[in-house]
């Protein structure tokens, strides 16, 4: 399994979680749950490094989120464009792991293309290019 598929199952723990207010205790498992197959230790590692991860750091990342959305509440932005966005931007800016921008943001537009709504890839990627020609000058 790839690191793609732990950012589907990333997305879809950080979804529900900013929906029902849940903990990552009771929801990592309520997700694994409804997949067909079983996870190695490496994807499963990665799932819950990149939402301790988001979730520790929102705060910072739901700020930068609303200076580079410019005309755009967080709270108006989709759920699904709102969980990859904050994804993004941890592996981008705060993860231990060096994600390479560029690959970072590239998963966030597939995965806004096939999750969220016809908009979401050009939203997500964006914000994300803001962040990262900010992060690059």
């Amino acid at each position: 399994m790839s690191r793609r598929k732990a950012r589907e199952i990333a997305l879809q723990v950080l979804f529900h979680i900013d929906f029902t207010g849940g903990s990552p205790e009771e929801i990592i498992p309520a997700v694994y749950s409804m997949q067909e197959i079983e996870f190695s230790e490496s994807v499963n590692e990665y799932v819950e490094w990149i939402v301790a991860g988001t979730l520790a750091h929102r705060d910072e990342i739901d700020r930068q989120i609303s200076e580079l959305a410019k005309d755009w509440k967080l709270e108006r932005m989709g759920g699904v464009d709102r969980a990859i966005t904050r994804m993004a931007i941890f592996e981008i800016k705060y993860g231990e792991e060096k994600v390479p921008p560029r690959a970072a943001v590239n998963e966030a537009v597939e995965l806004a293309k096939h999750f969220g709504s016809d908009e979401s890839g050009r939203f997500v990627n964006g914000i994300l290019g803001s962040l990262v020609r900010g992060v690059q000058s």
